[in-house]
């Protein structure tokens, strides 16, 4: 066998450094090569994140299920008008018409039901927090229950029972205003009041008869 010299060409295997290696021709299970290949193999390692909008998996994607979904996992952390379910669905880029369609299903089997959550809403936000009529309809009405549906449920409430539930606040909040004028506190109660939706004139009285009960405001 001759001897290479210096004008002998090099040998392919010895072309690059000694560093480099011999390229793959043979195709990828896809079909590709190099960078190609590279990037499939790259794009297979990728997990699932199974959180994903299933929407994007498969050969068959089911927007109605996707929504169903989305709508059950709201419900299960607590009661939701329509409404909210409608900004919801729209907020993960479900159409008008699958929301619909995903809604009124949930109507027909009663999973979604303003009446029963409007009366919900009353009851839970009048003994937790005090709220009168006013606050309650301004609840309703952000939470998007219609008119109707809300007239309903705020004509449940017990005038009576609505007195004796601010002047229950009024006794509470009188137990760190001691000292005060009374001017101060009726100025104190009347705004807490308002703020909690309870008329003037129930306030008034209510505040009005609380501070004549007490010891400090009794004439001799």
């Amino acid at each position: 066998m001759p001897l290479a010299d210096s004008t002998t060409p090099p040998p392919d295997w010895a072309v690059g450094s000694s560093r480099s290696k011999p390229a793959d021709p043979s195709p990828d299970p896809d079909g590709v090569f190099g960078p190609e290949r590279r990037a499939a193999r790259r794009q297979r390692r990728v997990p699932l994140d199974p959180e994903a909008d299933p929407r994007t998996r498969g050969s068959e994607p089911d927007p109605h299920e996707w929504a169903r979904q989305i709508v059950l996992r709201l419900l299960t952390n607590s009661p939701k008008s329509r409404h909210q379910l409608e900004l919801a669905l729209r907020k993960r880029h479900c159409s008008d018409e699958v929301t619909a369609a995903v809604l009124d299903r949930m109507e027909e089997v009663g999973l979604v039901d303003d009446t029963a959550f409007a009366g919900m809403l009353v009851r839970s936000q009048q003994a937790g927090r005090g709220l009168a009529r006013r606050a309650l309809a301004h609840e309703l009405r952000t939470k998007g229950v219609d008119d109707e549906t809300a007239s309903v449920a705020l004509d449940q409430i017990d005038p009576r029972a609505e007195e004796e539930l601010a002047r229950a606040l009024v006794v509470k909040k009188l137990r760190s205003m001691q000292g005060l004028e009374r001017v101060v506190q009726t100025r104190r109660l009347a705004g807490m009041l308002a703020r909690k939706g309870y008329t003037a004139e129930t306030s008034m009285r209510v505040i009005r008869e609380e501070l004549d009960a007490r010891p400090e405001h009794q004439r001799d």
